[in-house]
């Protein structure tokens, strides 16, 4: 059965469609109107964007919010207010999240029931569209580091020179690539391998700013899209990469260093040209084995 908690109060009714049949006429029609359109996404946004504009009918609210342990979002322009309303949404006895309503003046008893009924419709829509999240993500991601993947690296690179186009900004690219982390593998084991690349993935992710991305290949390749660069961004990851490396004990133990090469988007390049830039300078720096950032 489904069930919605209010962290406030609560109720008894959870008949999905009474909030629409008050009256006992055909006013249910906008509640199968509501899941026609909740059911036309599979994107957890714009999803509550869909449910917003039927639940400001009956509150008025500044801000709406979804939260649970893996995933959080608000619709578009939400603002705090002085007061939040949270509700629990559950399938039986499977929690889906809490739902916060950033609200501008108190809710009626009355009110706080009609969310409750409204709720019903969301339920399912939302588990769905953050399953189909959860999935999403998943295949973006290097199941070893956790970072992004092959996939997600080629998606990334893109809408990363689409958008510095429109906004007349720069995207610097650096790979990275391991030293003598074939003969650590060989050595010590896959375990110890794993480990090394846990570790390298940490100290990459500590290296750079929210704003950026790290992706892993496979192997020991590794790639990072900054994006607004300036002049000096790439050198200064690189520097911070270098320092955290030598700062890591695991991978100090093993000897462990790692060639970077990289370049700055020029308007002329397209993903296949900034990448093979940037591999080329990869590849000086691989062959000279020296700690200085290939720019070209």
């Amino acid at each position: 059965m489904q069930t919605l908690n209010l962290l406030e109060h609560h109720f008894t009714d959870n008949n999905a469609l009474s909030v629409f049949n008050i009256n006992h006429d055909d006013s249910f029609i906008p509640g199968l109107v509501l899941l026609e359109r909740l059911q036309t996404t599979l994107n957890v946004e714009k999803l509550l964007n869909i449910f917003s504009k039927e639940a400001e009918k009956q509150v008025d609210f500044s801000g709406l919010y979804f939260k649970n342990q893996d995933f959080s979002t608000c619709i578009k322009g939400s603002r705090t207010a002085k007061v939040e309303r949270s509700f629990e949404l559950k399938i039986g006895n499977e929690f889906i999240g809490t739902l916060t309503y950033s609200v501008n003046k108190p809710i009626s008893l009355s009110k706080y029931k009609i969310l409750n009924q409204l709720h019903q419709h969301l339920l399912y829509p939302l588990r769905n569209a953050l399953n189909f999240e959860m999935t999403s993500k998943l295949a973006m991601q290097d199941g070893l580091t956790g970072l992004g993947n092959r996939r997600y690296f080629d998606e990334q690179l893109t809408r990363a020179i689409h958008h510095a186009n429109r906004q007349q900004t720069r995207v610097g690219l650096i790979l990275g690539d391991l030293n003598k982390f074939k003969a650590v593998n060989d050595t010590y084991g896959h375990q110890v391998g794993d480990l090394v690349l846990k570790h390298v993935a940490s100290a990459m992710i500590a290296s750079i700013r929210d704003s950026d991305s790290v992706f892993r290949f496979g192997g020991d390749e590794f790639a990072i899209i900054v994006e607004n660069a300036s002049d000096n961004s790439l050198h200064i990851i690189e520097n911070r990469i270098n320092t955290a490396i030598d700062n890591d004990p695991l991978l100090s133990k093993y000897k462990l260093t790692c060639s970077l090469g990289c370049t700055f988007m020029n308007r002329a390049d397209n993903e296949a040209s900034v990448f093979e830039r940037a591999d080329q300078a990869l590849y000086k720096q691989k062959m000279n084995m020296r700690r200085n950032l290939n720019v070209i």
